[in-house]
């Protein structure tokens, strides 16, 4: 979502102002006869995470963790510029709003006493299953 201002609006607490964000636009490869050899329709979208001033140092340090120094988005889906922008502009806070998100810490268990039973009944079943399909060594023909 663009704000009138031109402003990415990636979550209640970060907005990555127009200003932070460079576009490049160049030929799209593929089919698409005369158009696509006169149409810059190609995206590039960087943004620098490094020197930006709209994230705090915590954002900072989690999405140069997670992405890099540079967050770097081409889109090449659609024939129309406008769309590949709108396109680069989502995975771009897309990824922003993934590399931001805390997620909950798994605490490892050990398997129950049921669950190993029945994993092993099951390896016991396919043994017996498999020895059952085994020819007889004492009867040849």
């Amino acid at each position: 979502m663009v704000d009138v201002s031109g402003d990415l609006v990636v979550t209640r607490w970060l907005t990555i102002p127009a200003g932070e964000l460079r576009w490049r636009f160049s030929g799209s490869g593929g089919p698409g006869g005369q158009h696509a050899n006169t149409s810059n329709t190609k995206v590039m979208l960087t943004w620098n995470i490094e020197t930006s001033e709209a994230l705090t140092d915590f954002q900072r340090t989690r999405l140069v963790s997670e992405l890099g120094p540079v967050m770097r988005v081409v889109a090449v889906d659609e024939r129309s510029q406008s769309r590949n922008r709108d396109i680069a502009l989502e995975r771009l806070r897309d990824r922003v709003r993934a590399a931001l998100a805390v997620r909950a810490y798994r605490r490892p268990t050990a398997p129950t006493r049921s669950s190993v039973a029945r994993r092993l009944a099951a390896k016991h079943q396919r043994s017996e299953r498999k020895t059952e399909r085994r020819a007889d060594p004492g009867t040849e023909d």
